[in-house]
């Protein structure tokens, strides 16, 4: 059918050779006319630059303080309800604070007994205080380390995550160290959190300083020339102070996670610099084709930018993926990444135009390799290098070389099948830091702490009748299996009988209206164990409407809730991509090639995921952390959201090329290798650059932060080598003709709605 294919010029269509004017015509369009319009006005541009990026700079100074720790839990669970019930109503929770305190003596020797109570009657009257417990004032041998030297106080922080976090890191300083009898260390969630911000500062600096040389080195072997490679690295720098200022805007209207400030900015720099890279080298073609400066300047923006324009669109779609999801961690990454990635495609645009025609044909001046350089022949566009030979050869055995990738990218998914998932715990802190090394004690010197129990609110059971109805519940939450006891206004119970009377802290386990419970648990709350308890105590039938909550509360209904929204996920990402590419390419053919090849090249970092940071393998490749045995349970979604933009964002500056070439010559062989051989050096530059933007983030001492730097830039390596250089040019080869089919009526809809040039 005539209408199933772009049309061809008649004489491409005989001859199937590119024909090309031998004097290009001006560039027209829109873009073509921006960049004309920068070129006119570069003083008032580059003043306007210079004076945002210094406003930039000053108000993103310090935007750490600003960002917040938390956010890993769904919002508007059963256990983010109880949580916050808790908080509003009875000024309790579970303890987001714990001090390991270690005496020289017994704990039941009469003088350090009497002053761990006055310790802890110490540390209950600080300012933010919920309460405080310990060993001396409850009893409960459970507070007690094995050799009886240690004890645990129990201390609840007011006010929200934020507020917590901040508090914490006041009384660390002012309760830790030598404390009369006692030498106290302090962990707990808020302190986690507290030195979580701490160290993402150090790391974010350090990534910088290991990321911009390896991008300048990158570029430098890119170019050759220095001036060309400056450019780039200018336009990432102005990216990176906008992206901070863009966060302190987000933190302003809503709560914005830590990390976003590590994750955004290394994201941010990159595709400032792959952008850039992309236009300056389409910049650098058009001048040796013999355009004059200006010309140059307006085509590379017409094409190379009308691509960038498009390619942070798809970008910016698949991370809004993650805003469907019900977690502050995912929903503030992806409010910073796609401000961000906008802010990157338009500093690149914006800057770039009036700097190159000041820079003019100087653009390869100090070609640091220019001796070992060798220059095409006049007239010829393609170096027929690596990238040429490699594309040729997978277009003579397609299924062979197609297959073999298929095969390799499918087997290293394989680990990712027993993946197991979990929140971030102390472990997510380098080994042997204070508040990892407390809780790691705690793990091993104590029995069943109840550091983390799981916590039952009865928001609606009034003071009549409370006592004759909660005591059948207690008897019966307290014989499920991995309860240890369960702590009431009415007292503690085990083993379906009550074992001690109302204690101090009793009273405030109730109001008029309803009451809370504790159900300390032998179980980890981060492990399957944990998550059946949960399960079990849910199940209990209760007097009143029941809601459960803590941190093994929390890991249920965050993973449930994972479950629930990746469908819808995965749909926004889905159609979002099929229509834009059909919209660029007016095929349906090559959206859905390019929706599977992206998710196939994603499956080595699945299961490197599992291989390295869950099993333990390899760890010297990244620097030594605590391996848990488990993932992060929001991090595939993440990794998956990002990594798969950053694919399709290098799908797009490919598929531009192989599409340019086939609309002149109507070949679909040789549009792919035209494609591949003018893009497979360039593609691969890119990558690389992106990829030791965030390879740098492995460099952190935090293992969170490793795991997305490694992972990610596994995902843009193999994708710019592996799939864009042998499974792209595979498929697009056994599609033939068929790559560029669509009805005749989507057809119709292209020639007049779809992205042309021009």
């Amino acid at each position: 059918m005539t209408t199933q294919h772009p049309p061809r010029p008649a004489d491409a269509a005989h001859t199937g050779q590119r024909r090309e004017p031998p004097l290009p015509a001006p560039p027209s369009g829109a873009l073509a006319r921006l960049a004309r319009g920068l070129v006119r006005l570069k003083a008032p541009v580059f003043l306007a630059v210079a004076l945002v990026s210094l406003a930039a700079a000053l108000l993103g100074a310090g935007v750490a303080g600003d960002l917040s720790s938390g956010g890993y839990t769904a919002s508007g669970s059963e256990a983010a309800r109880a949580e916050r019930i808790l908080a509003d109503r009875f000024g309790a929770g579970s303890p987001n604070m714990v001090l390991l305190l270690r005496a020289e003596r017994p704990l039941t020797d009469a003088d350090v007994a009497a002053e761990g109570r006055a310790f802890t009657e110490r540390v209950g009257s600080l300012d933010g205080v919920g309460y405080a417990t310990s060993y001396w004032t409850t009893q409960d041998p459970a507070l007690r380390s094995k050799d009886g030297r240690s004890a645990l106080v129990l201390v609840r922080l007011s006010g929200d995550e934020d507020e917590a976090t901040r508090r914490a890191g006041e009384l660390t300083a002012e309760l830790t160290g030598e404390q009369g009898r006692f030498t106290v260390t302090a962990t707990g969630r808020a302190v986690i959190n507290d030195a979580l911000e701490k160290q993402s500062e150090e790391d974010l600096t350090k990534a910088e300083l290991i990321g911009a040389p390896l991008t300048l080195v990158i570029l430098l072997v890119a170019f050759g020339s220095l001036v060309a490679s400056l450019l780039p690295l200018l336009v990432g720098v102005v990216s990176v102070v906008c992206t901070l200022a863009v966060l302190r805007l987000l933190a302003a209207v809503t709560d914005v996670s830590l990390f976003a400030m590590n994750v955004t900015t290394a994201l941010g720099f990159g595709l400032a610099v792959d952008y850039s890279l992309f236009v300056v080298t389409r910049y650098r073609e058009e001048l040796r084709r013999g355009r004059e400066v200006a010309d140059a300047v307006a085509e590379s923006l017409r094409t190379a930018g009308r691509t960038v324009l498009f390619s942070a669109l798809t970008v910016v779609l698949s991370l809004a993926a993650l805003l469907v999801f019900p977690m502050m961690f995912l929903r503030s990454l992806a409010c910073a990444g796609i401000a961000v990635v906008s802010l990157a495609a338009l500093t690149s645009l914006l800057i770039l135009p009036p700097v190159l025609a000041v820079i003019g044909r100087r653009i390869d001046r100090l070609d640091v390799f220019a001796r070992w350089r060798r220059r095409p022949a006049e007239g010829d566009d393609s170096v027929r290098g690596m990238w040429h030979r490699l594309a040729t050869g997978v277009m003579r055995w397609p299924v062979a070389a197609g297959g073999a990738v298929a095969v390799l990218l499918i087997a290293l998914a394989l680990p990712f099948g027993h993946a197991r998932f979990g929140l971030t715990d102390d472990r997510i802190l380098p080994q042997g830091a204070p508040a990892q090394a407390a809780a790691e004690t705690i793990r091993t010197d104590f029995a069943g702490a109840g550091t983390h129990p799981v916590t039952v609110v009865l928001p609606d059971l009034p003071e009549p009748g409370r006592q004759a109805a909660l005591t059948g519940y207690l008897a019966e939450l307290s014989r499920t299996e991995g309860t240890v006891r369960v702590d009431s206004p009415l007292g503690s119970w085990a083993k379906g009988r009550r074992i001690a009377p109302p204690g101090p802290a009793a009273a405030a386990m109730a109001d008029p209206q309803g009451v809370w419970l504790s159900v300390v648990s032998d179980t980890n709350p981060n492990s399957p164990a944990g998550e059946r308890h949960t399960e079990r105590v849910r199940a209990v039938d209760a007097p009143a409407a029941a809601l459960v909550g803590g941190e093994a509360a929390a890991l249920v209904d965050t993973k449930q809730a994972l479950k629930d929204r990746v469908p819808h996920a995965g749909a926004v990402i889905a159609l979002s991509m099929l229509v834009l590419l059909f919209l660029f390419t007016g095929s349906l053919v090559v959206p859905v090639q390019a929706l599977i090849l992206n998710t196939l090249s994603l499956t080595a970092s699945f299961g490197a995921m599992v291989y390295v940071f869950q099993d333990g393998h390899l760890k010297w490749l990244v620097g030594d952390f605590i391996a848990t045995g488990q993932l992060e349970v929001t991090v595939p979604v993440l990794m998956f959201c990002v990594a798969f933009g950053l694919s399709m964002d290098y799908t797009v500056f490919l598929l531009s090329r192989i599409r340019e070439e086939y609309l002149a010559t109507g070949d679909t062989t040789r549009a792919v290798v035209f494609g591949i051989d003018h893009t497979g050096r360039l593609i691969t530059a890119a990558a690389l650059v992106v990829a030791s933007v965030l390879a740098a983030l492995a460099t952190s001492e935090l293992s969170l932060l490793k795991l997305l730097g490694a992972g990610l830039a596994l995902a843009v390596l193999v994708d710019a080598t592996l799939v864009r250089g042998i499974l792209v040019p595979a498929v697009m080869k056994l599609c033939g003709r068929a790559n560029w089919w669509a009805p005749a009526p989507l057809r119709r809809l292209h020639t007049k709605a779809g992205l042309h040039d021009g």
